[in-house]
């Protein structure tokens, strides 16, 4: 059996802040709401989802180690462009966009912390 990962869960403390803000950043409208989880179908079987039931778990200021990664084949103007667009949708800079090896790249934050990448397509 090959298991592949299909679900991708953002653990939020105020579920109707980040459902606005995931809204507008990604243009995207949910496919199941609740009070405390929403989903989004990203692609054929994939979810990414809002889950505000263990809220306890963002207290305390914790160590972000993952990132939600959006690789996109975009020119390093067209990067840049959306990084500014990004900030007036409530996104807050963790790197400005910069030149990595792998290509013009930048690093937000979602209200509560979460990493969000912009990278071009590997």
């Amino acid at each position: 059996m090959k298991l592949v990962p299909n679900a991708f869960y953002i653990y939020v403390s105020d579920i109707e802040r980040s459902t606005a803000f995931y809204e507008s950043l990604f243009e995207i409208t949910p496919v199941f709401s609740s009070p405390f989880y929403v989903a989004y179908g990203i692609d054929d079987g994939i979810t990414m989802a809002l889950w505000a039931g263990n809220s306890g778990a963002l207290e305390g200021n914790p160590v972000r180690t993952t990132e939600l990664g959006l690789n996109i084949n975009l020119q390093p103007a067209e990067i840049d462009a959306l990084y500014e667009c990004w900030l007036e949708h409530g996104a807050t800079t963790v790197e400005a966009p910069y030149d990595a090896v792998f290509g013009r790249t930048f690093l937000v934050a979602d209200p509560d912390g979460n990493l969000i990448r912009m990278a071009p397509v590997d």
